[in-house]
């Protein structure tokens, strides 16, 4: 009499990320908005995390001229975003959002992995 074998159904697991952040459609029209008018054009933009602020980490963006040798690159169509080895421990799963309200603009991270933030939402800890 045969077996058969069956695997188990993972119920509500966590999305797998494949990449160390992703980019709403809104934040890449933005991002390559502001490019746009930079002089010289950049290579791409810079998505890490720094510490400092009062939770101990910030999130910083910044239009980089060329890869490092340590990054990851994620390509969003013709928009390359340069992520450092250690940030994207950091940032895996992060979803980057631009967001356009009344009192104020900007972009908006949502990180899986953050514990708490500050009370100025500046920061975070992990």
């Amino acid at each position: 009499m045969a077996t058969a074998i069956t695997t188990p159904e993972v119920v509500n697991a966590p999305p797998v990320s494949t990449q160390p952040v992703n980019l709403t459609p809104s934040a890449i029209v933005k991002v390559k908005e502001i490019m746009a008018t930079q002089d010289p054009h950049p290579a791409g933009l810079r998505i890490g995390v720094v510490g400092g602020g009062c939770s101990g980490f910030q999130y910083s963006m910044s239009f980089e001229n060329q890869q490092g040798m340590m990054d990851k690159v994620v390509r969003f169509d013709d928009l390359k975003v340069f992520v450092d080895a250690t940030s994207a421990m950091y940032l895996n799963g992060c979803t980057v959002d631009y967001v356009e309200t009344l009192e104020a603009a900007g972009f908006k991270f949502e990180n899986p992995q953050v514990k708490s933030t500050c009370g100025c939402g500046s920061s975070f800890s992990v």
